[in-house]
């Protein structure tokens, strides 16, 4: 598998809550004001965020931020 395919997987919370540090409510609050990225509906209620997003906004949480702001 290369680096590029690993990056695009889809991931469910419980990595997302291991990568950010944050709690599900402040995950789905911080997506809301557009400082977080935006989840992947699965269906049946389940829920996924792409791991290249994530791992972005792990590289620059502040680009979320100034991008949340400019689209409220």
């Amino acid at each position: 598998m290369t680096n590029q395919t690993q990056a695009d997987r889809l991931i469910r919370f419980p990595d997302v809550r291991k990568m950010s540090g944050f709690s599900r409510s402040t995950i789905y609050r911080r997506e809301k004001e557009g400082r977080f990225p935006k989840r992947v509906q699965l269906g049946g209620g389940a829920v996924a965020w792409r791991e290249s997003e994530v791992t972005q906004w792990m590289a620059d949480p502040e680009r979320y931020t100034r991008e949340g702001r400019a689209n409220a």
